[in-house]
């Protein structure tokens, strides 16, 4: 029969495996409602070398779709938007079939080529709110597939 010490040692061992476990990031873990009920991330992918790529939307009396790829080393970050409507403005557009190819067609290339830079050159020609920019803290996918490559910024955070 187990004693009681041996009995919370049990119990605390299990809460430790458990925390860890709920802990760990994943690329599953990254899809995720930001603002309740109508904004988001999903689809998030590797793209190989250090690089993700995800979809932000948004959903509250207009409609948004947005992109963006993450060099999780470098810490730099290319956003585009590929749809919208009732955002402003702005006529309707959807885009996002011939805004993939663009990114399909450079990972294919030498990602030697295949720089954020280009890619957003690119990306003008086909996508609007084009932009590059730098990442102040490691993205959920950066975190799930490339964490030893976050240097400095601050760790990914699931609560915000």
């Amino acid at each position: 029969m187990a004693s009681v010490g041996q009995c919370v040692s049990l119990a605390l061992f299990g809460a430790v495996l458990a925390s860890s476990a709920q802990a760990e990031t994943t690329l599953a873990s990254c899809t995720r409602t930001t603002h309740v009920s109508h904004g988001g991330q999903d689809l998030h992918e590797d793209l190989g070398e250090g690089r993700v790529m995800w979809r932000e939307w948004w959903s509250q009396e207009g409609t948004a779709t947005d992109y963006v790829i993450a060099d999780c080393g470098p810490g730099t970050g290319l956003r585009f938007r590929t749809a919208e409507e009732n955002m402003g403005s702005r006529p309707p557009f959807d885009r996002t079939d011939a805004a993939l190819k663009v990114i399909a067609s450079h990972q294919r290339g030498a990602r030697v080529f295949a720089t954020l830079d280009r890619i957003a050159e690119d990306l003008h020609r086909t996508a609007r709110d084009v932009s590059l920019y730098d990442l102040t803290r490691e993205p959920c996918a950066c975190a799930a597939l490339y964490g030893t490559l976050r240097g400095a910024r601050p760790a990914y955070d699931p609560k915000g």
